[in-house]
């Protein structure tokens, strides 16, 4: 199984190597939720089964780093073991070599097929690395526009420093921070928060793009909003 995700213009690939098992499937999975932007790719399957016990060692030439070196197959109670590589957004050409230093497996992706192209350049994986270009409009109109994806992703401890922020560049006041501050729920706190703020106007949604950039650059990044100044 492999999984890819997007860091500041970096491209980390996991490649999980483990017995055909549903229950191993769902241990990847469930551990893939933590990587924020994690994207599942079809691979091809080998043409001949692997055997238990074989170890194996992963090689793609454009990688800066591949660890482990390698992996044994071998039945397992917890989540797989898998290759990780750190590598430049380009295309990726895999080999799978064997104990016996031959080729067992071999995958070629091209770059166009992990990139999803949308309405501005290119998001990656539909996390999207940094974007080439950004959405354009007014702030309002950016925050309109990234309103459902800000509530479902924004962290709890970025919303209680964007509260702060806010209170402390005069968006909003003191009250208005209270009331959004007691409330438990993180997406029911994001979605007070952006409401509250687009209900202001221009000015302070302006200043909530720039403050939020600030706290998280890199969900700042995938949602393709600009950093602006305020408007005078």
């Amino acid at each position: 199984m492999l999984y890819l995700t997007v860091i500041k213009e970096k491209l980390i690939q996991r490649l999980y190597l483990f017995p055909s098992d549903p229950g191993q499937i769902q241990a990847v999975e469930q551990q893939e939720i933590k990587f924020q932007g994690s994207k599942r790719i079809p691979i091809t399957r080998p043409e001949r089964s692997f055997k238990l016990n074989s170890s194996f060692r992963l090689n793609i030439p454009c990688s800066t780093s591949i660890t482990p070196p390698r992996i044994h197959l071998i039945h397992r109670d917890t989540t797989p073991s898998f290759f990780k590589v750190d590598m430049e957004i380009t295309g990726i050409e895999m080999e799978l070599i064997g104990d016996d230093e031959r080729i067992v497996w071999k995958e070629t992706l091209q770059k166009y097929e992990f990139i999803t192209e949308t309405h501005s350049t290119s998001a990656v994986l539909g996390a999207g690395g940094p974007a080439e270009s950004s959405l354009t409009g007014s702030a309002e109109q950016q925050l309109r526009s990234v309103r459902t994806e800000f509530v479902k992703r924004v962290s709890g401890p970025v919303l209680d420093g964007l509260l702060d922020r806010l209170l402390q560049h005069t968006v909003i006041n003191q009250e208005e921070m209270e009331s959004v501050k007691v409330i438990a729920e993180r997406a029911e706190k994001a979605r007070d928060i952006i409401d509250m703020v687009l209900r202001k106007g221009t000015e302070s949604s302006y200043r909530m793009i720039n403050l939020f950039g600030e706290l998280d650059a890199y969900l700042c990044s995938q949602l393709q909003i600009n950093s602006v100044g305020v408007p005078t």
